[in-house]
């Protein structure tokens, strides 16, 4: 059975929220902080973790 988790995103002025769910967090903050995918958060810099 794998787990799941639900997170938020925003960027450093906390204008934008980014709401994903992944099995790997640690993997997912990660790929969001070196921009692997040219997505939302890259486009908005939703890098900073909240929840």
């Amino acid at each position: 059975m794998r787990t799941s988790h639900a997170y938020i995103l925003t960027d450093k002025n906390d204008t934008v929220l980014y709401v994903g769910v992944t099995s790997d967090l640690r993997k997912r903050i990660k790929q969001h902080k070196t921009k692997f995918y040219k997505a939302f958060t890259s486009r908005y810099n939703c890098d900073q973790l909240v929840y």
